[in-house]
């Protein structure tokens, strides 16, 4: 059974062939912006690398440059074969090209849907990744003298700055490490001993937080040290006080923003796809009504469009025996004859009966 079957009058074609030349442009700057939309992507997730622990979100931008590269190159050859249709003797030479089109065609636009599903997928995996690789950023905060890490304090501040926010889950976190580096404290003092031997580790911990966790909307100086000391400051009370820090903590603050991008790209993906498969069925429907005309004298005839021949079952099944006829040819060109194991020697000469 014919899958959408239509008939076409020549003017029908006609029409059918310059709108379609026309999508084809529209669907070809999508993939342009399917392109750009993956690099930036691609470039917002580089730059806070040094936060993740792992690079599996990587693949949805990765997955949307590639698909976006071949659907500028899809778009413009459906494009020049919208051109030859409205020329009989010159669509021909399309004839045996159009079917593997389209089955690469339709692979690289699923990868879209691909891509848009696991944007949302990842997500407990992209919370995961920032979840312990901002745990080492703040671990490794004061190691501004080690090679490898010389940056993580800046990385760390400037993160803070910019999404106003506060350590990993809040501003607590900065109390579990010791985030001032060693040369920077007086071992000479009192205060500076006590501390360092009251921990197991040897660790100067303080209920402090860095500079760049200060809300500069708060109307008061920024309280950064000795948070938990009521008596450290006057008219304070850290228990039912807002405090002037940022209360956000920079793991969900970072998931938001990304997750903002993702909830962002998924539509604009999902009307890109819209778009590419109309201009995959148009041409279907363009290839199937020209071929009618093929050897006809008169090319201005009506002709039916489909985008099936047969049934989904049997085009399937069809579609199977071919690629099994196809690599079980390949296997038997290839691979060397096993019904002539000599074939390769060279014949020994008879020696003559004495």
């Amino acid at each position: 059974m014919t899958v959408l079957k239509l008939k076409f009058s020549f003017q029908r074609r006609v029409r059918l062939a310059q709108g379609l030349w026309l999508l084809s442009w529209v669907a070809m700057v999508s993939g342009a912006l399917t392109v750009a939309t993956g690099v930036f992507l691609k470039t917002e997730l580089i730059r806070r690398a040094e936060v993740m622990h792992n690079n599996d979100i990587h693949i949805v931008p990765n997955l949307l440059m590639v698909v976006g590269l071949a659907s500028v190159g899809i778009n413009i050859c459906a494009g020049k074969v919208c051109q030859d249709s409205l020329d009989a003797s010159r669509f021909p030479r399309w004839k045996n090209f159009l079917t593997p089109f389209f089955c690469v065609s339709i692979f690289f636009t699923s990868i879209l849907l691909v891509a848009m599903i696991l944007s949302y997928a990842l997500q407990p995996s992209l919370e995961e990744s920032l979840k312990v690789g901002l745990k080492n950023g703040i671990r490794f905060y004061k190691d501004t003298d080690t090679p490898g890490r010389c940056f993580q304090k800046e990385t760390i501040d400037r993160l803070q700055i910019e999404f106003q926010c506060c350590g990993n889950t809040n501003y607590r976190d900065w109390f579990e490490v010791q985030w001032i580096n060693n040369r920077y404290l007086d071992f000479t003092s009192k205060e500076v001993k006590d501390r360092v031997k009251s921990n197991v580790d040897g660790r100067y911990l303080v209920d402090g937080v860095p500079f760049s966790c200060c809300n500069p909307a708060s109307p008061r100086p920024c309280i950064q040290y000795q948070l938990l000391d009521n008596a450290a400051h006057y008219n304070y009370e850290y228990q039912s006080e807002e405090l002037n820090l940022y209360n956000r903590g920079c793991r969900q603050a970072l998931v938001n923003y990304y997750m903002g991008l993702m909830n962002t790209i998924g539509p604009a993906v999902m009307s890109i796809f819209l778009i590419q498969m109309t201009v995959l069925f148009s041409l279907r429907f363009l290839q199937t009504s020209m071929q009618a005309v093929e050897g006809q004298e008169n090319v201005e005839i009506e002709t039916e469009g489909y985008i099936l021949e047969k049934g989904v079952k049997e085009t399937a099944k069809e579609l199977q025996e071919k690629v099994m006829s196809f690599f079980k040819q390949v296997q038997v060109d290839v691979s060397p004859s096993a019904s002539e194991p000599g074939a390769g020697e060279p014949e020994k000469e008879a020696t003559p009966a004495s």
